[in-house]
């Protein structure tokens, strides 16, 4: 996994939790690999969430991604503001490191 695309934190599970974080990956490759979502659709779903819970750690990694699999910057505007109604105006927080992300 890139260092330079991974939180801090992320980074400090890897080394000293790689048998957690190796399960972790397992888990997740698996669950993606089970959805019905293309990977464009899964990438901006997987933002809108992880804005809503707050975990913007995470974000510019998944803004990445999104943006590899062809998503466009006001998708990510989107995929971030759709949790409004669910969330409130938390999700708004998001918005500054994942366009930072996605402008690098």
């Amino acid at each position: 996994m890139d260092p330079t695309r991974t939180s801090n934190a992320f980074q400090i599970f890897i080394e000293e939790a790689p048998a957690h974080q190796q399960a972790w990956l397992e888990v997740v490759a698996k669950l993606g690999a089970s959805s019905k979502l293309d990977a464009k659709t899964e990438a901006l779903v997987y933002i809108g969430i992880i804005a809503a819970v707050r975990l913007d750690s995470g974000l510019p990694f998944h803004v990445l991604e999104a943006k590899e699999h062809g998503a466009s910057r006001d998708e990510i505007i989107s995929a971030i503001l759709a949790g409004l109604p669910a969330v409130g105006n938390v999700v708004i927080q998001s918005l500054p490191i994942a366009l930072e992300a996605y402008d690098k």
